[in-house]
């Protein structure tokens, strides 16, 4: 079997993993890592791009490595081949391996907010693409260009999401080369003054979606039909095209 990945770049060491691991030929592109960021509506005519770019021809299959994604996934067609997605709503849920851990994991811990060896290394690249479409974080850049005043209240807005946490949980899938990252995350939470905790992940789902294991924790979406969320724990089904997803 061929297959094509396109993939988020935030994701890259993790699928460069499962990519030597496969039985099967895979073929790969990975898209910006901060892509997730510029908007669902943005995301998905990207993703749809690259899928209709392809040439179906040579691939039995399309992977995507990304989830649901703040529905920048819902409404991607399949073309004349079945385009396969992780039943997940995030990429967190591929790092720690399941949905179930992931459920677990948000229920016992409020507040948190993660990192991972590409967070912390892409981190610069993902704020410099959020700057270029007008959400930088960046307080002095914001000053300099909107002045004291405006600058510092689009900096407000734009961080203040960060209100919402106070916890830092490190993701360690076995993909880093030292303990660099981590110690970086670590530095991060007693910035912020969040408590700091670092967890093993996995790379189980990576090995499974490009190794053709498609049960259970990854739907399959036939030509002609369209992904859907569930709002459900399956998060994601196929709808024939034409159907509403709602």
């Amino acid at each position: 079997m061929r297959l094509l990945l396109i993939g988020c770049g935030l994701l890259l060491r993790e699928f460069s993993d499962a990519i030597v691991r496969s039985p099967h030929l895979v073929d790969a592109k990975f898209l910006p890592a901060g892509l997730h960021d510029t908007g669902a509506k943005s995301m998905r005519q990207q993703l749809q791009q690259e899928i209709d770019a392809t040439n179906t021809a040579d691939y039995d299959a399309i992977v995507l490595g990304y989830a649901l994604c703040g529905m920048g996934t819902a409404g991607l067609k399949a073309a004349a081949i079945p385009l396969v997605v992780p039943r997940a709503h995030d990429c967190i849920t591929l790092l720690m391996g399941s949905r179930e851990r992931y459920s677990e994991y948000f229920k016992a811990n409020t507040g948190v907010y993660f990192r991972s060896v590409a967070w912390v290394e892409r981190g610069r690249e993902m704020h410099d693409q959020l700057g270029a479409n007008g959400l930088s974080q960046d307080r002095d850049a914001l000053i300099a260009r909107y002045g004291e005043d405006a600058g510092q209240f689009l900096y407000e807005e734009a961080t203040r999401y960060r209100r919402s946490y106070s916890k830092l949980t490190y993701i360690r899938t076995g993909s880093e080369f030292d303990d660099n990252c981590a110690e970086q995350a670590r530095a991060e939470a007693r910035e912020r003054n969040w408590t700091f905790e670092e967890m093993a992940g996995s790379l189980t789902l990576f090995r499974r979606l490009l190794a053709g294991d498609w049960a259970d924790d990854f739907l399959v979406v036939p030509p002609g039909h369209i992904i859907g969320a569930t709002y459900n724990d399956e998060i994601v089904r196929a709808v024939a095209s034409g159907i509403p997803l709602t």
